[in-house]
Protein backbone atom coordinates (compact mmCIF):
# COMPACT_ATOMS: atom_id res chain seq x y z
CA UNK A 1 0.00 0.00 0.00
CA UNK A 2 2.93 2.50 0.75
CA UNK A 3 4.77 1.34 -2.50
CA UNK A 4 1.79 2.15 -3.97
CA UNK A 5 1.54 5.69 -2.48
CA UNK A 6 4.87 6.21 -3.77
CA UNK A 7 4.43 5.20 -7.27
CA UNK A 8 1.56 7.28 -7.21
CA UNK A 9 3.21 10.37 -5.48
CA UNK A 10 6.48 10.23 -8.03
CA UNK A 11 4.48 9.86 -10.94
CA UNK A 12 2.55 13.40 -10.04
CA UNK A 13 5.65 14.70 -8.99
CA UNK A 14 6.95 13.62 -12.89
CA UNK A 15 3.74 14.76 -14.57
CA UNK A 16 4.44 18.48 -12.50
CA UNK A 17 8.18 18.19 -13.93
CA UNK A 18 7.35 17.58 -17.04
CA UNK A 19 4.64 20.38 -17.65
CA UNK A 20 6.76 22.54 -15.93
CA UNK A 21 9.30 21.72 -18.30
CA UNK A 22 7.09 22.00 -21.00
CA UNK A 23 5.66 25.61 -19.78
CA UNK A 24 9.65 26.59 -20.11
CA UNK A 25 9.64 25.56 -23.99
CA UNK A 26 6.70 27.82 -24.23
CA UNK A 27 8.28 30.39 -22.99
CA UNK A 28 11.15 29.91 -24.31
CA UNK A 29 9.96 29.99 -27.85
CA UNK A 30 7.49 33.27 -27.38
CA UNK A 31 10.08 35.09 -26.40
CA UNK A 32 12.12 34.05 -29.39
CA UNK A 33 9.06 34.73 -31.76
CA UNK A 34 8.82 38.00 -29.69
CA UNK A 35 12.35 38.61 -30.01
CA UNK A 36 12.66 37.95 -33.62
CA UNK A 37 9.72 40.37 -34.08
CA UNK A 38 11.10 43.12 -32.48
CA UNK A 39 14.61 42.42 -34.63
CA UNK A 40 12.52 42.46 -37.96
CA UNK A 41 10.63 45.53 -36.74
CA UNK A 42 14.00 46.93 -35.93
CA UNK A 43 14.94 46.36 -39.54
CA UNK A 44 11.91 47.64 -41.27
CA UNK A 45 12.02 50.61 -39.17
CA UNK A 46 15.95 51.30 -39.79
CA UNK A 47 15.49 50.26 -43.81
CA UNK A 48 12.85 52.74 -43.90
CA UNK A 49 15.18 55.70 -42.26
CA UNK A 50 18.22 54.72 -44.21
CA UNK A 51 15.74 55.68 -47.75
CA UNK A 52 14.28 58.25 -45.93
CA UNK A 53 17.27 59.90 -44.81
CA UNK A 54 18.28 59.69 -48.72
CA UNK A 55 15.36 61.83 -49.75
CA UNK A 56 14.76 65.48 -49.07
CA UNK A 57 18.52 66.49 -49.29
CA UNK A 58 17.84 70.21 -49.00
CA UNK A 59 20.17 71.42 -51.73
CA UNK A 60 18.90 75.59 -50.82
CA UNK A 61 17.80 77.20 -47.62
CA UNK A 62 14.28 79.20 -47.86
CA UNK A 63 15.07 82.17 -50.69
CA UNK A 64 14.05 85.64 -49.03
CA UNK A 65 10.63 86.00 -47.87
CA UNK A 66 10.59 82.29 -47.14
CA UNK A 67 10.58 80.09 -44.35
CA UNK A 68 10.91 76.23 -43.92
CA UNK A 69 7.20 76.65 -43.35
CA UNK A 70 6.19 78.25 -46.30
CA UNK A 71 8.12 78.58 -49.60
CA UNK A 72 6.67 80.95 -52.74
CA UNK A 73 5.96 77.46 -54.11
CA UNK A 74 4.09 76.39 -51.70
CA UNK A 75 0.70 75.32 -52.31
CA UNK A 76 -2.44 77.45 -50.60
CA UNK A 77 -5.96 76.36 -50.09
CA UNK A 78 -6.82 79.33 -48.97
CA UNK A 79 -5.62 82.32 -48.07
CA UNK A 80 -6.36 85.77 -45.24
CA UNK A 81 -5.52 89.15 -46.56
CA UNK A 82 -3.57 89.89 -43.02
CA UNK A 83 -1.29 86.99 -43.58
CA UNK A 84 -2.02 87.26 -39.32
CA UNK A 85 -2.44 83.10 -39.05
CA UNK A 86 -1.11 80.21 -41.44
CA UNK A 87 -2.06 76.75 -40.68
CA UNK A 88 0.25 74.81 -42.20
CA UNK A 89 0.55 70.76 -42.64
CA UNK A 90 2.88 68.41 -43.89
CA UNK A 91 0.73 65.24 -45.58
CA UNK A 92 0.98 61.92 -46.86
CA UNK A 93 -2.31 61.33 -49.44
CA UNK A 94 -1.85 57.24 -48.03
CA UNK A 95 -1.94 57.91 -44.56
CA UNK A 96 -5.33 56.79 -43.08
CA UNK A 97 -4.59 59.43 -39.90
CA UNK A 98 -4.62 62.11 -42.73
CA UNK A 99 -7.71 61.25 -44.69
CA UNK A 100 -9.19 61.79 -41.45
CA UNK A 101 -8.53 64.83 -40.57
CA UNK A 102 -9.09 65.67 -43.94
CA UNK A 103 -13.00 66.91 -43.43
CA UNK A 104 -11.93 68.70 -40.45
CA UNK A 105 -9.14 70.89 -42.42
CA UNK A 106 -12.19 71.31 -44.59
CA UNK A 107 -14.92 72.49 -42.06
CA UNK A 108 -12.00 74.87 -40.51
CA UNK A 109 -11.86 76.63 -43.94
CA UNK A 110 -14.85 77.05 -44.14
CA UNK A 111 -15.15 78.75 -40.32
CA UNK A 112 -11.77 80.62 -40.74
CA UNK A 113 -12.16 81.97 -44.42
CA UNK A 114 -10.35 84.85 -45.49
CA UNK A 115 -8.95 85.03 -41.77
CA UNK A 116 -6.21 82.05 -41.86
CA UNK A 117 -3.99 80.99 -44.78
CA UNK A 118 -4.15 77.30 -45.33
CA UNK A 119 -1.03 75.34 -46.66
CA UNK A 120 -0.48 71.79 -47.60
CA UNK A 121 3.17 70.18 -47.96
CA UNK A 122 3.70 66.98 -49.52
CA UNK A 123 5.72 64.71 -46.79
CA UNK A 124 5.19 60.90 -48.50
CA UNK A 125 6.30 58.11 -46.04
CA UNK A 126 8.67 55.54 -47.44
CA UNK A 127 6.52 52.99 -45.64
CA UNK A 128 3.46 54.29 -47.98
CA UNK A 129 4.45 52.34 -51.43
CA UNK A 130 1.60 55.15 -53.17
CA UNK A 131 2.50 58.07 -51.51
CA UNK A 132 5.55 59.63 -53.49
CA UNK A 133 3.06 58.64 -56.55
CA UNK A 134 0.02 60.12 -55.02
CA UNK A 135 2.12 63.23 -54.58
CA UNK A 136 3.53 63.43 -58.02
CA UNK A 137 0.17 63.06 -59.19
CA UNK A 138 -1.49 65.86 -57.57
CA UNK A 139 1.85 67.79 -58.30
CA UNK A 140 1.63 67.36 -61.82
CA UNK A 141 -2.20 68.54 -61.36
CA UNK A 142 -1.14 71.41 -59.89
CA UNK A 143 1.28 72.56 -62.77
CA UNK A 144 -2.19 72.85 -64.62
CA UNK A 145 -3.90 74.85 -62.05
CA UNK A 146 -5.78 71.65 -60.38
CA UNK A 147 -4.08 71.55 -57.15
CA UNK A 148 -6.74 70.95 -55.06
CA UNK A 149 -9.19 68.81 -57.70
CA UNK A 150 -6.68 66.61 -57.25
CA UNK A 151 -5.65 66.90 -53.30
CA UNK A 152 -9.28 66.28 -52.78
CA UNK A 153 -9.79 63.04 -54.92
CA UNK A 154 -6.51 61.50 -53.42
CA UNK A 155 -8.66 61.66 -50.05
CA UNK A 156 -12.09 60.95 -51.27
CA UNK A 157 -10.58 57.57 -53.14
CA UNK A 158 -7.98 56.68 -50.73
CA UNK A 159 -9.79 53.61 -49.65
CA UNK A 160 -9.29 52.27 -53.36
CA UNK A 161 -5.82 52.69 -53.78
CA UNK A 162 -4.05 53.38 -50.68
CA UNK A 163 -2.51 50.42 -48.30
CA UNK A 164 -1.51 48.58 -51.68
CA UNK A 165 1.36 46.93 -52.85
CA UNK A 166 0.66 47.75 -56.22
CA UNK A 167 1.63 50.73 -58.43
CA UNK A 168 -1.54 52.95 -58.36
CA UNK A 169 0.21 54.91 -61.54
CA UNK A 170 -3.28 54.10 -63.68
CA UNK A 171 -5.62 55.13 -60.88
CA UNK A 172 -3.94 58.31 -60.82
CA UNK A 173 -3.97 58.64 -64.47
CA UNK A 174 -7.48 57.95 -64.57
CA UNK A 175 -8.35 60.72 -61.66
CA UNK A 176 -6.11 63.47 -64.49
CA UNK A 177 -8.58 62.32 -67.04
CA UNK A 178 -11.43 62.21 -64.97
CA UNK A 179 -10.59 66.13 -63.97
CA UNK A 180 -10.54 66.67 -67.98
CA UNK A 181 -6.40 67.64 -67.32
CA UNK A 182 -4.08 67.58 -70.68
CA UNK A 183 -3.07 63.77 -70.64
CA UNK A 184 0.15 64.40 -72.37
CA UNK A 185 1.20 67.44 -70.38
CA UNK A 186 0.32 65.69 -67.55
CA UNK A 187 1.96 62.54 -67.92
CA UNK A 188 5.14 64.15 -68.77
CA UNK A 189 5.16 66.03 -65.14
CA UNK A 190 4.37 62.71 -63.29
CA UNK A 191 7.28 61.35 -64.35
CA UNK A 192 9.57 64.34 -64.77
CA UNK A 193 12.71 64.56 -61.86
CA UNK A 194 11.45 68.00 -61.50
CA UNK A 195 8.42 67.18 -59.97
CA UNK A 196 10.02 64.70 -57.33
CA UNK A 197 12.12 67.26 -56.78
CA UNK A 198 9.28 69.45 -56.08
CA UNK A 199 8.19 67.29 -53.90
CA UNK A 200 11.41 66.23 -52.28
CA UNK A 201 11.77 69.73 -51.39
CA UNK A 202 8.84 69.62 -48.93
CA UNK A 203 9.94 66.74 -47.61
CA UNK A 204 13.59 68.39 -46.46
CA UNK A 205 11.72 71.26 -45.41
CA UNK A 206 9.61 68.76 -42.75
CA UNK A 207 12.29 66.93 -41.91
CA UNK A 208 14.30 69.92 -40.95
CA UNK A 209 10.98 71.26 -38.53
CA UNK A 210 11.50 67.70 -37.25
CA UNK A 211 8.76 65.87 -38.70
CA UNK A 212 8.15 62.46 -37.69
CA UNK A 213 5.24 61.60 -38.76
CA UNK A 214 1.87 62.96 -40.77
CA UNK A 215 -0.39 64.89 -40.47
CA UNK A 216 1.92 67.39 -39.11
CA UNK A 217 0.66 70.68 -38.48
CA UNK A 218 2.16 74.27 -37.56
CA UNK A 219 0.35 77.21 -36.80
CA UNK A 220 2.39 80.13 -36.89
CA UNK A 221 5.13 78.38 -36.90
CA UNK A 222 4.64 76.45 -33.72
CA UNK A 223 3.82 72.48 -33.92
CA UNK A 224 0.36 71.78 -32.47
CA UNK A 225 -1.38 68.53 -32.03
CA UNK A 226 -5.07 68.75 -31.69
CA UNK A 227 -7.22 66.00 -30.92
CA UNK A 228 -10.51 67.49 -32.35
CA UNK A 229 -11.70 70.29 -34.11
CA UNK A 230 -12.13 71.68 -30.65
CA UNK A 231 -8.85 71.81 -29.90
CA UNK A 232 -7.78 73.49 -33.44
CA UNK A 233 -10.12 75.89 -32.98
CA UNK A 234 -8.79 77.07 -29.88
CA UNK A 235 -5.34 77.58 -31.27
CA UNK A 236 -6.35 79.39 -34.18
CA UNK A 237 -9.12 81.52 -32.25
CA UNK A 238 -6.04 82.14 -29.77
CA UNK A 239 -3.87 83.31 -32.95
CA UNK A 240 -6.21 85.33 -34.37
CA UNK A 241 -6.66 87.38 -30.91
CA UNK A 242 -3.30 87.57 -30.34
Amino acid sequence: MSKARETSSDRRAELRERRDRERRQVARRRNLTVSAAVVAAFAVVAAAFVVFAGRGEDTAGPAAGESRYVRADSHKLSTAADGKVTLVEFLDFECEACRAFYPIVEELRTTYNGKVTFVARYFPLPGHFNAERAARAVEASAQQGRFEAMYTKMYETQSQWGEQRVPADDVFRGFAKDLGLNMTAWEKSYNAPATLNRVNKDVADGRALDVQGTPTFFLNGKKVQPQSIDDFKKAIDAALDS
